[in-house]
């Protein structure tokens, strides 16, 4: 299976890129910024690396095509895991603020969705998967930006499910909860102990793990799974 990776530099989109490669797929993943990270995900995997924003929807559908045609022509699956964090009051985000958010964690979906969906449907087969998170479930104060973003991924997911069905091509989410990546980093380690405390499985998650989940829901086999939203939180919210 051709697989491509949404920002897959870092984090949960890098442990994707690993976990495809590992399972014996063909592999290509988009970075931004992270050049660092993307030399070392290449390196590794062998994957194929492309330096794009995914916010950018000229780039974003270059970026698809340079994929398929690093990858013989097609892609098979979609996961888009890229994402933009804001921490604060909603009354205190700017206009800059917001767009960015959005335009990173949702409209950057649509873009790659556009451009990958016309050879899916052709070829009657296609996985997408989404990188959503429980505060698109829950929501989480002062969040709103990023909570609105994953709670769109899953409307869009749902959306499409039902929209692209028919041609073969499935649509899902993964809604990690706290994942011990690069964006726990500004959390202290008594700040880590006291979220742990409040997690059912006590415990972060790894990447590895939600990583695990994507590969299941982009598998040819899971076909009939479509339209659903996969928590993986350790029981954060239910």
């Amino acid at each position: 299976m051709n697989v491509l990776v949404i920002g897959g530099s870092r984090g949960i989109g890098a442990a994707c890129v690993r976990a495809f490669a590992a399972a014996g797929h063909r592999v290509a993943f988009t970075w931004h910024s992270d050049a660092d990270g993307a030399l070392a995900v290449g390196g590794d995997t062998g994957a194929a690396s492309i330096q794009a924003d995914a916010a950018d929807p000229a780039a974003a559908g270059a970026a698809v095509r340079t994929a398929a045609a690093a990858l013989g022509g097609r892609i098979d699956a979609l996961v888009y895991n890229a994402g933009a964090a804001h921490y604060g009051l909603l009354q205190d985000m700017t206009d800059a603020d917001w767009r960015r958010v959005m335009a990173v964690g949702l409209d950057g979906a649509f873009y790659a969705c556009r451009a990958v969906l016309p050879g899916m449907i052709r070829q009657k087969f296609g996985r997408i998967v989404f990188v959503s998170s429980m505060w698109g479930q829950a929501g989480a104060s002062c969040e709103a930006a990023y909570s609105a973003a994953k709670a769109g991924l899953i409307g869009l997911a749902k959306a499409l499910a039902k929209e692209e069905g028919p041609s073969g091509i499935t649509v899902n989410c993964v809604a990690p909860g706290a994942i011990d990546t690069a964006m726990m980093a500004g959390f202290s380690a008594a700040d880590k102990a006291a979220l742990c405390a409040d997690i059912p499985a006590g415990r972060l998650g790894t990447p590895e793990e939600v990583a695990r989940s994507v590969v299941f829901l982009a598998d040819e086999k899971s076909g009939y799974i479509n339209g659903q939203v996969l928590g993986q939180n350790g029981g954060y919210v239910v």
